[in-house]
């Protein structure tokens, strides 16, 4: 099958998509905007829209990233506490689309995974047995990926696969690296509340203080993360998220971090940096 429909469950909109996984092309496209509160039709509804906007095989199973916590499994949301989607906890989310959409099988994964399973697929890390694949924006998402899955238990990965439950120096990974890192280090050293992409500009125009956060940070989370790239046999880390637009400081950055800690490695940049969670979807869709 050529044409594979997907979902992506973001925070702000649900895109749905038909994914030609041989050719690494999106094939057609729709999102549709998700309320900032909704209630659980309201966004059954807003699902099933962005699903019927897309010429859907009719006997096609669909994969579908969505974010955590989640029973991927059995397609139970498990949101409690979380703003966003608690409407959906306890909601059989499965259901719900398999009749709204008439699809035969609905196959869920995370959407970190999602990512690093897509640019493994049809993406940056195409070719390599094992791959650390990372977000950077509003937090550090991550995905360890051996022979096209996630690999979620065991010694050679953190908790779950997802590094952003580690700590550096007593401190949240978090707290080192992402949006909200980057600029609280910026205010501190200098007392400018400006945006990443200020600090990012500023850095290339030699601003020590900017190049400074972007160093500190990216060697706090190459430092916490490289025992895991070790352990885990990663031949390659691809980076995708909004930070990792700032290329030309992520990419020299992070890989000299890893050197340094002992963990050399090839650190690219994603190849699908907006579209690799839908590519991932549709490989979860045809291999689950």
């Amino acid at each position: 099958m050529n044409a594979i429909p997907v979902l992506e469950i973001g925070g702000s909109h649900v895109t749905a998509a038909l994914i030609d996984l041989a050719a690494g092309r999106v094939l057609a496209r729709q999102d549709v905007p998700l309320p900032l509160v909704a209630g659980r039709e309201e966004l059954f509804d807003a699902f099933v829209a962005a699903g019927r906007g897309i010429a859907a095989p009719a006997d096609a199973a669909w994969g579908v990233a969505i974010p955590g916590p989640f029973d991927y499994a059995a397609g139970i949301g498990r949101f409690e506490g979380v703003a966003k989607f608690e409407a959906l906890n306890g909601a059989d989310v499965g259901a719900a689309l398999r009749a709204g959409l008439g699809a035969p099988a609905i196959r869920f994964l995370n959407d970190a995974d999602a990512f690093g399973v897509g640019e493994v697929a049809a993406g940056a890390a195409r070719g390599h047995r094992r791959a650390v694949c990372l977000t950077l924006g509003t937090g550090v998402g991550s995905s360890f990926i051996a022979d096209g899955y996630p690999v979620k238990s065991g010694d050679q990965v953190p908790p779950d696969g997802f590094v952003y439950v580690l700590t550096h120096r007593g401190r949240d990974l978090e707290d080192w690296m992402s949006r909200r890192a980057l600029r609280r280090a910026f205010r501190d050293t200098t007392g400018q509340e400006v945006d990443v992409i200020d600090i990012a500009r500023l850095a290339r125009e030699g601003d020590q203080s900017a190049h400074r956060v972007w160093q500190e940070g990216l060697t706090a989370m190459t430092e916490t993360i490289a025992p895991w790239v070790r352990s885990f046999g990663a031949d390659i880390v691809v980076i995708g998220g909004a930070i990792a637009r700032a290329w030309d400081l992520v990419g020299p950055l992070t890989s000299a971090g890893f050197a340094a800690a002992a963990a050399p490695v090839e650190v690219v940049p994603a190849e699908h940096p907006d579209d690799a969670a839908l590519f991932g979807a549709a490989q979860w869709a045809i291999a689950s």
